[in-house]
C-alpha cells in the first residue's frame, strides 16, 4: 500500500477527506441568490430595459424590493403598465416608474433620454435586457437592421446619452445582458445596416450577442478611473417569450424542452441582479459573468482592442453619436 493508500485507510483522516470533498463542492455549487444579498437601494435610481416581462421584469421588481426608484424602460405601454401596478403591489414601493423606450428605434433612445436627464437626478444602474430574437429581416425607417437596433445600437447609444448621469452619480453600474450563444456570432458590420443580411435567425442573435460582449469590453476600456463599471453575462437558457417570432414548431419544441429543462425567468434573474447589486462585483469591470454567476472567458475576439474600437466607431456613425460627444435629443 502507498503512502496516498494508507493516509485514506486511516478513519481520521478518511473523514478529512470526506468533509474537505464535500466542503469542495459545495463551495463549488453555492450560487449566489438575490434573497440572501442585504444591498438596500435607498436613495439610487436604476433603469432597466424590457422591464415589462420576462427577466427584466425580475429585475425591476428585486431592484425596487431594495427601495430603489425604479424605471421601467418598456415598449409597450399596456404592458409596462401591467407591470408598473404589480411591482408596485408587491414591493410597496411607490417610486416604480414607467417609461416608453423602443431599442429599434435611435429617436425612442434619444426621447427617452432627454426626458430621463430633464427629470431624474441621478443613474446608479443601467440594466441593458432588453432583447428579440427571431425577428424577420427589416431595414428600419433610420436605415438599421431591425434585430441588431433592437439587441445592440439602441442599447449602445442609450448608454452613452445616460453616461454623464451615471459619472455624476459614480459608484454606477452598467449590466449588458448578453448570451452564452455569442460564441457562435459574427462581427460583420455590414449586418448593422441589413446590407448583408443573415438567412439564420439564430446566427442573428447570437451575432448581436458578441456585439454587447465587444461593447462591453471596449465601453471597460473608456471609462476606466470614472468610476462607473459594465460587465456582461449570460443569464442562462430560459423559459421566456424570447421564441415568440418563430414558428409553431419552434415554439413547441422550446415548450418542451421548457418545461423539462429550462429555467424560469426569476432564476434567470439572477446573474443580471448578481452583476447589478452584489458586494462581490465591486470594482470588477469589462468582464463576462456565466449563468452561476462566476467570471467566464468570452470569444477571445470580444476581448480584442481593435475589434472593439472598430464596433465602436461604426456605431457611433450609425446612431448618430459621432466624435462629438452624446448630444440628448439630437434627431
Amino acid at each position: 500500500m502507498g503512502v496516498l493508500g494508507a493516509v485514506i485507510s486511516h478513519p481520521i483522516w478518511a473523514a478529512c477527506s470526506l468533509v474537505l470533498a464535500v466542503a469542495l463542492w459545495a463551495r463549488r455549487w453555492r450560487r449566489w441568490s438575490p434573497g440572501t444579498c442585504p444591498v438596500d437601494l435607498s436613495g439610487k435610481t436604476a433603469v432597466v430595459t424590457g422591464a415589462n416581462s420576462g427577466i427584466g421584469k425580475f429585475v425591476a421588481l428585486d431592484l425596487a424590493r431594495r427601495n430603489a426608484r425604479t424605471i421601467l424602460a418598456c415598449r409597450s405601454l399596456e404592458r409596462g403598465q401591467a407591470a408598473l401596478e404589480e411591482i408596485r403591489r408587491a414591493t410597496g414601493n411607490p417610486q416604480v416608474q414607467l417609461r416608453i423606450l423602443d431599442t429599434s428605434s435611435m429617436a425612442s433612445v434619444r426621447d427617452f433620454a432627454q426626458r430621463f436627464l430633464e427629470e431624474e437626478k441621478r443613474l446608479d444602474i443601467l440594466v441593458n435586457n432588453a432583447g428579440a430574437s427571431g425577428l424577420p429581416h427589416t431595414v428600419t425607417a433610420e436605415g438599421l437592421e431591425l434585430t441588431f437596433a433592437t439587441n445592440f445600437l439602441g442599447p449602445f447609444l442609450l448608454t452613452n446619452l445616460l453616461l454623464d448621469a451615471m459619472k455624476a452619480s459614480a459608484p454606477a453600474r452598467i449590466v449588458n445582458v448578453s448570451s452564452f450563444m455569442h460564441y457562435w456570432g459574427n462581427l460583420d458590420l455590414k449586418f448593422l445596416t441589413g446590407e448583408e443580411p443573415l438567412k439564420n435567425r439564430s446566427h442573428v442573435y447570437n451575432s448581436t450577442k458578441l456585439m454587447n460582449v465587444v461593447f462591453t469590453a471596449e465601453l471597460d476600456r473608456r471609462l476606466r478611473g470614472t468610476g462607473v463599471s459594465v460587465n456582461a453575462l449570460h443569464p442562462g437558457v430560459i423559459k421566456t417569450e424570447i421564441m415568440r417570432y418563430y414558428s409553431w414548431w419552434h415554439r413547441l419544441l422550446y415548450s418542451i424542452l421548457g418545461f423539462l429543462f429550462l429555467k424560469g425567468p426569476r432564476e434567470g434573474a439572477t446573474s443580471t441582479l448578481y452583476c447589478a447589486v452584489s458586494k462581490e462585483v465591486e470594482g470588477i469591470s469589462g468582464k463576462y459573468f456565466d449563468s452561476d454567476c462566476s467570471l467566464a472567458l468570452p470569444l477571445a475576439l470580444a476581448e480584442d482592442p481593435a475589434v472593439g474600437r472598430k464596433l465602436w466607431e461604426a456605431s457611433e456613425k450609425l446612431t448618430g453619436l459621432g466624435r462629438r460627444g452624446p448630444q440628448v435629443g439630437d434627431k
